[in-house]
């Protein structure tokens, strides 16, 4: 399991404001499932749901954001884990775009690429690994979501969301696996012990020109309009 508690560059849980917020928390004073879920339950909640500049950043800057999608939130719940002695590790996918739609709007939904680069966080707790995915997005905007459409009782796709029971998504970890995009998945990578490996291996295919466009202008308008619908604000 050693390989699978590692620091890494974007595993930085050393950053003294990681460190700080363990302490805080004092998630190494609680039994091992407590400490998963708790962990589990504040990467979900008190970091939002939204863009960041890059997939690559590092554990700390997801935390100093306040917010994060997929692949950052996955990055900073690993670091924390680790740091907690969680052994935990990633699995690399591609999800169809249209998962993004709503989020993504006009312009920015049309130049996207078809497959998006997607991750979940495995972990292991009491000789079994769990695939933890429902993290992704904060429960504030998923029940705005919900409540925006209400008549859906059955699969939904749109907003970050790609699941079966749109009412009912296994969100909560209670030694289970939680899942919120998983009906997205267009192409599976594998597994890996870090995110660092997996994006050497594998990373968003986008052109210089968009990836810039992406960072500068794309990500700000998605999280605009995210913001508005965890605010309620449904015209969009």
């Amino acid at each position: 399991m050693d390989e699978y508690l590692k620091e890494t560059h974007m595993l930085n849980y050393s950053h003294l404001a990681i460190q700080k917020l363990i302490h805080d928390k004092h998630w190494n004073e609680i039994n091992k499932f407590e400490r998963i879920q708790s962990i589990y339950n504040y990467v979900r909640d008190d970091i939002l749901f939204g863009y960041n500049s890059d997939d690559t950043i590092q554990a700390s800057k997801v935390l100093a954001d306040g917010f994060g999608q997929c692949n950052t939130k996955g990055t900073l719940f690993m670091a924390l884990l680790r740091a907690c002695d969680i052994p935990c590790r990633i699995h690399g996918f591609t999800i169809d775009k249209k998962l993004q739609k709503g989020a993504m709007t006009g312009i920015v939904y049309r130049s996207a690429p078809a497959h998006i680069f997607h991750s979940w966080v495995e972990v292991y707790l009491e000789n079994q690994w769990y695939e933890l995915e429902g993290f992704i997005l904060d429960e504030e905007y998923l029940k705005k979501l919900q409540k925006r459409y209400t008549k859906c009782n059955g699969p939904f796709c749109g907003y970050g969301v790609a699941v079966k029971d749109f009412r009912n998504p296994t969100i909560d970890f209670n030694r289970n696996n939680t899942y919120i995009q998983s009906e997205g998945i267009t192409q599976d990578f594998g597994i890996y012990d870090c995110p660092d490996n997996l994006l050497k291996a594998h990373h968003q295919e986008m052109s210089l020109i968009k990836a810039l466009a992406y960072k500068y202008i794309g990500r700000h308008l998605m999280n605009y309009n995210v913001k508005k619908m965890r605010r309620g604000h449904y015209g969009i």
